[in-house]
């Protein structure tokens, strides 16, 4: 086929010019208003409706309910027939019931089911179920049964150094819900393994299983001490971890042993690393870690020689940023739901939003808010409404919800203890867990009580973290004593019935709501306190531009400028509404006097010689009384003019 080609050539420089495209705007068209248009614009005519407002009277039938009777027929179809009988056809199904009955097995299992029938058929004779029992009772007595909510420690783990090194978190694995990873923090260089097996150094870092508490199936080791370290939930081959030194690592999930990775010392943070995330991408191997220096490092696992981005942690951020001013980083999280997303925490207690799509500090840090005064310990998202958060940091527990962002959260918890984890319930919405640093578990339910647990769990050592299992009928603890214990809930608190996540919804709303008009009136004092400033300011600009004119002087012989240097006075303008006051109150005490005049002894004896004569005359003749002499000692006649002497009072 060598006659069929035909070969062309060209040079390069006569293809022609290289095309190249760069951004430019241009303004195509620009339609501006037309004054005619406008003036054929035709302005709705006012319309007039009418409406009552007096008081309305309506008149209401009330009717009883009737009984509404109503039947139900039952149809029994027969089923379960082998592919190659018809059963439409009698002959095959009478060949088949034949077949069956000559089989040893079919006496056994017809006795059986007759068994179970009879056993139904007698309790429905026995209990009537359209009968109504127990009416009699009051409602109330019903109030106070319930069942108490139920937890048992099913297994415990140790560490296997001793004396124990403490323990900083716990992870479950993300496609085995039969294993967990438990993270140790090597403070004391002086210890003794407690098994001859080796498992690794004292910076090991196990996998164990659930079933079995005495050896971990892997472990992960390193030379430094490892402050944490997290699984990527896409991936499981990948597990990445910040050590004390400030470092990042990456170790095989399924190999164990020590690190595959590290990045150098150069590229490291200057501090701890006390955050790591691992975020979204195709490859699933990227992710951001943080420290306590208030750097944030954006790495990629296949080559951790240099962090692919670099961000500093300040509230107000700055194209040139500085470390003066700089949060320590202490949790980081992302959602892959919500990939633009990421939440950042602080060592101040503020939440940081951040743009993963930012390019500048300006557009990567979109907003903080201070919801805690301490270090912020925890933030975990509720797996059924990813938009709500639960954060705990100093003697609080919060729920924060993104759609309120200038509201500091829509519900919190308060303890005397400070609150050093916590986590929402992968079985149910409504509840979530907090571990103090006494060591007290105690389980929320939002949907029972908002003001106290409905279950607490004391232990000896402190809590550090708290991770429900995948199906949430688990939860594993980490206590500060180098122990893990796994706790077995009870059903009630693992199962959801149909309508909570319809409540829980419903509540999460009516709070949001509650908030945002909350916000509302916030800014509306807020701008009427301006207002009110601005107006205020204008006030003394206007005094201080106007001139100054001299003092008038009055003369106090002209009666007209007495009176208005007298309204002028505001002390003299007091003292005579006080003497005024205090004459109108003398007054009102002589009104309320009572006087009392009482008779001497002369007018006593004339009065009763005047009483004689009266009855002499004018009454009818009854029998004479004696009368009582007058004393003839003067001293007595005194004492008595005295007590006749008139006194006031």
């Amino acid at each position: 086929h060598q006659q069929n080609q035909f070969i062309y050539g060209r040079e390069r420089r006569r293809f022609g010019g290289q095309c190249l495209f760069q951004d430019r705007n241009e303004l195509i068209v620009s339609v501006h208003p037309s004054g005619r248009q406008r003036l054929k614009y035709i302005l709705r005519s006012p319309t007039v409706h009418e409406t009552q407002l007096s008081e309305q009277f309506a008149l209401t039938v009330m009717e009883t309910d009737n009984v509404t009777h109503d039947q139900h027929g039952f149809y029994h179809y027969e089923g379960g027939w082998p592919k190659e009988v018809n059963f439409n056809d009698e002959e095959q199904t009478i060949r088949h019931r034949k077949k069956v009955e000559r089989e040893d097995s079919w006496g056994g299992q017809v006795l059986e089911l007759i068994r179970t029938v009879a056993g139904v058929a007698e309790q429905n004779n026995i209990l009537n179920i359209y009968q109504s029992f127990f009416t009699d009772l009051p409602p109330e007595l019903g109030l106070d049964i319930r069942m108490p909510f139920r937890v048992k420690i099913s297994k415990i783990f140790h560490d296997l150094w001793s004396p124990p090194r403490k323990m900083n978190l716990i992870e479950w694995m993300p496609n085995n819900d039969r294993r967990f990873m438990t993270q140790f923090i090597n403070e004391d260089r002086h210890r003794s393994r407690i098994t001859d097996e080796p498992y690794g150094g004292e910076n090991a870092i196990y996998v164990w299983d659930v079933q079995n508490p005495l050896k971990p199936k892997l472990h992960y080791d390193n030379h430094e001490s490892v402050s944490l370290a997290k699984i990527c939930p896409k991936d499981e081959n990948n597990l990445a971890g910040g050590t004390e030194s400030g470092k990042v690592c990456l170790w095989a999930t399924f190999q164990g042993g020590l690190p595959l990775r590290t990045c150098p010392l150069e590229a490291s943070h200057r501090e701890t690393t006390s955050a790591l995330c691992w975020v979204h991408s195709k490859s699933n191997t990227e992710f951001y870690s943080g420290s306590l220096d208030g750097s944030i490092k954006y790495w990629d696992t296949r080559d951790l020689k240099m962090p692919t981005q670099e961000l500093l942690l300040e509230p107000e951020p700055r194209m040139r940023q500085s470390r003066k001013n700089c949060h320590g980083v202490t949790v980081l999280e992302f959602e892959y739901t919500i990939p633009v997303r990421l939440i950042i925490c602080s060592d101040m207690g503020h939440v940081f939003v951040g743009n993963r799509k930012g390019t500048t500090p300006l557009e990567t840090l979109a907003g903080h808010y201070r919801l805690f005064a301490g270090p912020i310990r925890s933030i975990n998202r509720n797996p059924f409404f990813v938009k709500n958060f639960l954060v705990t940091g100093d003697w609080r527990a919060r729920v924060w919800s993104e759609e309120v962002k200038d509201a500091p959260s829509t519900w919190y918890f308060r303890k005397r203890t400070q609150i050093a984890c916590g986590a929402w319930s992968t079985g149910r919405c409504s509840l979530f867990v907090t571990g103090d640093i006494k060591g007290v578990v105690d389980f929320w339910d939002l949907l029972l009580h908002q003001r106290k647990p409905i279950l607490s769990i004391t232990f000896k050592a402190p809590i550090k973290d708290v991770v429900f299992r995948p199906n949430g009928d688990q939860v594993a603890i980490a206590l500060e004593n180098g122990d893990t214990k796994i706790l077995a809930l009870d059903e009630a608190m693992y199962r959801a019935t149909t309508k909570e996540k319809a409540l829980i919804a419903a509540m999460i709303e009516r709070e949001i709501s509650r908030s945002k008009l909350l916000v509302d009136r916030v800014e509306e004092m807020k701008l009427k306190r301006r207002t009110l400033i601005q107006a205020e300011e204008e006030r003394l600009r206007q005094e201080q531009e106007m001139p100054t004119t001299p003092p008038v002087v009055l003369d106090p012989n002209d009666p007209d400028q007495f009176v208005m240097m007298i309204a002028a006075d505001e002390e003299f303008r007091t003292a005579i509404c006080a003497f005024q006051e205090m004459l109108l109150a003398v007054e009102l005490r002589r009104s309320k006097r009572h006087v009392i005049m009482e008779r001497t002894i002369f007018e006593e004896d004339a009065a009763h010689e005047e009483l004689l004569t009266s009855r002499l005359f004018f009454s009818p003749p009854v029998e004479a009384q004696p009368i009582t002499p007058t004393p003839s000692n003067p001293d007595s006649r005194r004492s008595s003019a005295e007590k006749g002497s008139p006194k006031r009072r």
